[in-house]
């Protein structure tokens, strides 16, 4: 047997029952019929009828369409037998309840099928009774059939239509909420890559400058290394208050520097770079083959990273000689190549987490570039970091 009429019923549902059965009790006690049995038949059997379309009425939400037939056929017995109008109510919510719990096909096909049977039940009473009396039989007929099918029909409508706006309300809250997290885990990917490119190179030359005046026993070399070691955590924690007042969206003096670097501040990379190594072995060289032209601000930022970072590599891992910095135009997109001299240093002049190249990757990831690094092939003793940026030239008219 199917679970669903093994399951209790609903409180509504045996309200509805026993209002039902205990109203047809009164009027079958008090002789309350509304036509007259057909020959042959007794009254006892509307009573039957009463009890048999109030246990239907259990039924009218789990199985409204085994409830109805059951309830159609009590119903039959019950006109042929005098005519209970609570039996005939019942009814009526029992059509109602198949129209508006049922399938879909019921609430297409009932309705119809309640049509249909009004208009042979009338042209039956017109051909039988040969009165126009016969046709308030079919209006009768057609409030006990046609009236609750097309209300369950107009219900379920609204109701169906309810329930799609919430599905759509919850998917567009459950997409929001996707698209905050999506953001969030962007920005905080972000925030990450700014503040390893800004503080990243300050730090390595603090890290490289202390550790040659502890090993270095000589008071010149030792102030000489304090003073840029002064100079770059000065110059870090001006980065840092930058970026916390970014952050904090407060409104920046107009000496301040600009948010968004340009590759115009390479020159100024580069002279960072000599004043960390220290050591005349090391020369950088600033190569600009871009030519005439701008270029759109997202493309600059991520060139200017990927130099910046390429650099603070090259000042812990690089051996001396020539660090290359190249800047060129291939296809409609911006070429970057950072050169240096691979050694075998058995560790870096300074700790790093890694993130370096992390972050250069998701910069050129996110402008749909390439990016590649590590020995020349053929050669052995260069390392090169290449970067591919497109650049979309609509976002420059």
């Amino acid at each position: 047997m199917p679970v669903r009429f093994l399951s209790r019923p609903q409180r509504v549902d045996a309200l509805i029952a026993l209002s039902g059965l205990l109203g047809g009790l009164l009027l079958w006690f008090l002789g309350l019929y509304y036509a007259r049995p057909i020959a042959g038949l007794s009254t006892g059997l509307a009573l039957v009828a009463l009890v048999v379309m109030s246990g239907t009425e259990l039924l009218r939400r789990r199985a409204p369409l085994t409830a109805l037939a059951i309830g159609t056929a009590a119903v039959t017995l019950d006109l042929c037998t005098g005519t209970l109008l609570a039996t005939v109510v019942m009814y009526t919510d029992l059509v109602y309840a198949a129209v508006l719990y049922g399938p879909p096909s019921a609430a297409r096909r009932i309705p119809r099928a309640c049509e249909i049977g009004t208009v042979v039940a009338t042209l039956l009473a017109l051909a039988l009774i040969r009165e126009p009396a016969a046709l308030l039989l079919g209006v009768t007929f057609a409030l006990i059939t046609v009236a609750p099918a097309w209300t369950g029909v107009g219900i379920r409508v609204h109701r169906d239509r309810a329930d799609a706006a919430q599905l759509a309300a919850e998917r567009t809250a459950l997409l929001a909420e996707l698209d905050r997290r999506e953001a969030v885990g962007a920005e905080r990917a972000r925030m990450a890559r700014e503040l390893h490119d800004m503080v990243a190179g300050h730090l390595s030359a603090i890290a490289i400058h202390s550790s040659a005046a502890l090993s270095i026993d000589e008071p010149g070399a030792s102030r000489e290394a304090l003073g840029v070691i002064r100079e770059n955590s000065v110059q870090g924690l001006a980065e840092m208050r930058r970026l916390i007042g970014l952050l904090r969206e407060q409104t920046r003096e107009a000496d301040e520097p600009a948010p968004t670097p340009t590759l115009a501040g390479l020159d100024a990379l580069l002279d960072r770079a000599r004043t960390t190594v220290h050591d005349d072995r090391f020369s950088f060289v600033l190569r600009d083959g871009r030519g005439a032209g701008a270029l759109p601000a997202p493309v600059e930022l991520a060139a200017y990273r990927i130099v910046q970072e390429s650099l603070t590599n090259a000042v812990k891992h690089a051996e001396p000689g020539e660090v290359g910095v190249e800047l060129g135009r291939d296809d409609g997109a911006l070429v970057v190549r950072v050169r240096s001299v691979l050694g075998d240093r058995p560790g870096p002049r300074a700790p790093g987490a890694g993130a370096g190249l992390t972050g250069m990757r998701e910069r050129v990831a996110l402008l749909g570039g390439e990016l590649s690094a590590g020995p020349v092939a053929g050669d052995g003793k260069t390392w090169e970091v290449r970067a591919l940026l497109p650049v979309d030239e609509e976002e420059l008219r």
